[in-house]
């Protein structure tokens, strides 16, 4: 029926229409089979073209340091706002005044506060320094206390040493009346063996009788001079006793009262420090009801608004942007690209709104990138999942625009190892990672 055998082909059977042998005779075909083999050849051949690995990232201009970034001014106590002395956009000098708060807190209502705390503090020093005149006085009494001690058992071992030598003294006035009884008692006896030969008469034996009794009556006295004079050496050493005991009374008495003074000025001394204290700490606090701006800059926004609005201790006041900084990016790169990021390396970039042609394997035929060097990266994960790089301008290339606002995004080419395309390809389509890189730098530390 369609006569398509092998014996009745259809060519065969078509070949002799008009139309078969129009299109048989068009040389298009020819030329789109050539233009297939060039661009083939020309693949095969772009193929084998050097490629340069990168890591991208994504991120937004930022400041180098960190002082140089926005920031927002804070009230460091609770208050009322009375007055604005900015707007949005004014430029401000550092320590100029940007609100002006009054005090809620009943502790410092009082207007004169500070000049009573000083009344105050001048009050306890002088106390200060009367206790410490009373400490000085009593030290004084202390030693004049010891000194008449010493000067009264002076006294007192004289007097000893003066009822010793007398007790000697009468110790020898009674022997030497003893020898004088034992003598008169030898003439009395000799008088009266002379009596009775008669070779003396009763006259003298009466004289010698009446003066050994006088004798006899002397050594009694004698004897109670020898006792009084012991009984003088006693109580002159009772004396000394009593002298140590009196004095160490008042020496004792003197030193509790000197202890007490230094105990009140010591507690007076710490009340001082303590209104001292609290005066400067009040007249810093007065300081404070004038907020004022930490550094030169712009007033970005007012987050406060109005007049007698209560502000809470901390709470954000405005917004400033500082006037003079050093610009730089801030990307981010995944865990996976982490190892080929190095302090130092140089990065291409590119901002959102700056006309740009980026080819991302030929950064020498892009147009509209700006050189940057890493400064810093950091190594804990960010709450996106990736790690945070810092970027800043490379000093041996273009300049940055100046037109780039802080907070403007930004795109970011870490250049490393050179490829073959085909390499790149396979890589990209197997999900592997660029080769492992590191500066030459590096490389140049470690062998040295």
């Amino acid at each position: 029926m369609l006569n398509i055998s092998k014996k009745n082909p259809i060519a065969e059977n078509i070949e002799h229409y008009s139309t078969v042998k129009n299109l048989a005779n068009r040389p298009h075909y020819q030329i789109l089979n050539k233009i297939i083999i060039y661009i083939s050849l020309i693949g095969i051949v772009i193929l084998f073209l050097p490629w340069t690995q990168n890591i991208s990232g994504s991120g937004a201009v930022t400041t180098l340091k960190p002082d140089q970034r926005p920031q927002t001014i804070h009230s460091a106590i609770g208050g009322r706002i009375e007055k604005w002395y900015v707007k949005e956009g004014d430029f401000v000098k550092k320590g100029d005044t940007i609100l002006f708060i009054s005090e809620i807190k009943e502790d410092y209502f009082d207007p004169n506060l500070v000049g009573n705390t000083k009344n105050q503090v001048d009050a306890k020093k002088m106390a200060l320094q009367s206790y410490g005149s009373k400490v000085s006085t009593l030290s004084t009494q202390i030693k004049a206390i010891q000194n008449e001690k010493l000067l009264k058992l002076q006294q007192a071992q004289n007097k000893i040493r003066q009822s010793l030598l007398k007790v000697k003294s009468d110790s020898m006035d009674l022997e030497a009346v003893k020898t004088q009884i034992k003598i008169a008692n030898t003439q009395y006896n000799r008088s009266i063996t002379l009596n009775k030969e008669g070779l003396k008469p009763m006259t003298d034996v009466e004289e010698k009788r009446l003066k050994l009794q006088e004798v006899e009556a002397k050594i009694i006295t004698q004897e109670n001079k020898l006792l009084g004079s012991k009984n003088e050496l006693i109580n002159s050493r009772v004396e000394v006793n009593r002298i140590q005991a009196e004095y160490s009374e008042k020496v004792s008495k003197a030193e509790s009262d000197q202890y007490t003074a230094l105990s009140n000025q010591y507690d007076t001394e710490a009340q001082v420090n303590k209104l001292q204290n609290q005066y400067v700490n009040y007249q810093i606090r007065n300081g404070m009801y004038y907020i004022k701006a930490p550094q030169n800059g712009y007033i970005n926004r007012a987050i406060q608004s109005g007049i007698g609005e209560i502000i809470k201790e901390g709470t954000q006041i405005v917004s400033i942007m500082p006037s003079k900084y050093d610009i730089a990016v801030e990307t981010f790169v995944s865990p996976n690209d982490l190892p080929l990021v190095h302090k130092g390396e140089k990065v291409r970039i590119w901002f959102d709104g700056w006309p740009t042609v980026v080819f991302s394997g030929w950064p020498n035929l892009s147009y509209g990138t700006f050189g940057g060097k890493i400064v810093a990266v950091e190594n804990f994960i960010s709450a996106n999942g990736k790690f945070r790089v810092l970027i800043a301008p490379d000093q041996e290339e273009e300049v940055w625009p100046k037109q780039i606002s802080i907070g403007s995004g930004a795109q970011t080419l870490a250049l490393l190892d050179n490829v073959p395309i085909w390499f790149e390809l396979w890589r990209t389509l197997n999900g592997f990672p660029p080769n492992y890189y590191q500066p030459k730098e590096e490389k140049s530390k470690e062998k040295k």
